[in-house]
């Protein structure tokens, strides 16, 4: 087979060679991929990358045992080999009880149109000038003493999916970004801070001198921090940062996490495990979406879901293999790449907003800590113990008083959960988006 043939005649092709070398069911997966990358840093570029890649990538299965092999090579002779090693891995690999296709009454028929791809590919000399205003914008803060450099880049996939169980099916996206990370103050006083933007189209992105303008005033605004004494109080976290909530959420509901009993909300299933004003939706159709897909990578229908519905947590994120584990059905959310088996991710996320402006919900606070910025991972996500370095801004008398640093701020997910307030100034910029959020009952741990 030529090295031009269309991903699903390739996928086709590589299934039947799998059948006809004794595989008793297979599924493949094509990737491509171009990126166009560029690093400026005070006013000169500093690196222009171009990088494109394919990739094929075989599941087959010998009664129920499995075994994936991924190459980069798709001539005839390549692909015979990717065949024969996946085969004699499979038949030498133990059984797996839960390893399947996906069920065919749960395969999408009818993928939808999501507006994923942008087919204009930009001139180099676009990214530079993105990059350049960024970073100039950010320069020209007064305060802004140094840069660490922009950055500007766009890049394309094409997804080809299709199994021996009756499901073909492929997709373009695109992404455009651009980001920038300065330094304000001198010597020991120095303080960093960044921004960034992405967008599946070049016209969607946020102009790189508002990102550029912003990164420059919140390095300005954390100049000459102050240290706290270790309380409980409030914490409010700057909605780049609350996002992060829900990753430790799809962690805890992650259908392999539940099969192996290793999170803190294995047994919640059902049950409130945030205040009752939280929902939090997961929705793999959202038009132009950062982690949308038509089909997930078992080639599953998805589904716009509430994961929490008015504080009760309503499903776990299921693939076949751990859904089977667990005597439930898939709920769509395999992920996979060319060198592994499928597990289980989320699509675009977010939280629903609240009532309350980020100013009210300040005000409300008292004295309490809005954070800026969070360092380390130190969460346990078998126990919901969470403890993690951060910098921001105290508050004091419902107001934002003064810049602080060198603090850890730690409690347990399921209170943290319980306590949360969201306040109205959800946006929709990333693959996961929150808005300002306070947690009521923090330790706040400083000098």
């Amino acid at each position: 087979m030529g090295t031009m043939a269309e991903p699903l005649d390739l996928l086709d092709d590589l299934l039947g060679r799998a059948r006809r070398a004794g595989a008793d069911a297979a599924d493949a997966l094509y990737f491509e991929a171009v990126s166009l990358g560029v690093s400026w840093r005070l006013g000169r570029l500093e690196e222009l990358e171009r990088s494109e890649t394919r990739d094929l990538g075989l599941r087959v299965f010998v009664g129920r045992s499995q075994a994936t092999v991924s190459s980069s090579e798709i001539d005839s002779g390549a692909i015979d080999r990717l065949v024969e090693r996946a085969v004699g891995m499979a038949r030498a690999a133990p059984p797996d009880p839960y390893a399947s296709l996906a069920d065919p009454a749960l395969l999408e028929t009818a993928p939808p149109a999501l507006d994923l791809f942008d087919p204009s590919e930009p001139d180099p000399q676009v990214l530079f000038d993105r990059a350049a205003a960024a970073e100039a914008a950010a320069l020209a803060v007064e305060g802004v003493t140094n840069s660490e450099g922009a950055g500007a880049s766009w890049g394309t996939n094409r997804v080809g999916l299709a199994t021996s169980g009756g499901f073909a099916g492929e997709y373009r996206n695109s992404m455009h970004g651009v980001s920038v990370s300065v330094l304000a103050g001198s010597g020991t006083g120095m303080e960093r801070d960044y921004d960034h933007a992405a967008a599946r189209f070049g016209a969607d992105l946020a102009d790189p001198a508002l990102i550029g303008r912003r990164a420059g005033e919140q390095a300005v605004r954390r100049l000459n921090p102050r240290k706290v004494k270790t309380v409980k109080a409030p914490v409010i976290l700057d909605p780049r940062l609350s996002s992060s909530l829900l990753g430790h959420l799809l962690g805890a509901i992650n259908g392999a996490a539940i099969a192996r009993g290793t999170s803190f909300l294995k047994d919640r299933l059902g049950e409130m495990v945030f205040a009752p004003g939280i929902t939090v939706v997961d929705d793999p159709y959202r038009l132009r979406g950062h982690r949308s897909r038509p089909f997930d990578g078992e080639g599953v229908r998805g589904a716009t879901r509430k994961l929490v519905d008015a504080g009760r947590l309503t499903t776990w994120i299921l693939d076949t293999s751990s859904a089977r584990q667990l005597g439930l059905a898939s709920t769509g959310h395999a992920s996979r790449g060319t060198s592994g088996p499928p597990g289980p991710a989320a699509s675009n996320i977010h939280m629903e907003a609240g009532t309350l402006s980020p100013a009210d919900l300040i005000a409300e606070t008292g004295t309490g800590f809005y954070v800026t910025e969070l360092i380390g991972s130190g969460v346990n996500g078998i126990t919901g113990d969470y403890s993690r370095g951060a910098a921001g801004f105290w508050i004091e008398n419902g107001k934002i008083a003064y810049p602080v640093s060198e603090i850890t701020i730690a409690g347990n997910l399921k209170d943290m959960f319980q306590n949360l307030t969201p306040a109205n100034d959800l946006e929709f910029r990333f693959g996961a988006n929150a808005p300002t959020v306070r947690i009521d009952g923090m330790t706040i741990a400083g000098a």
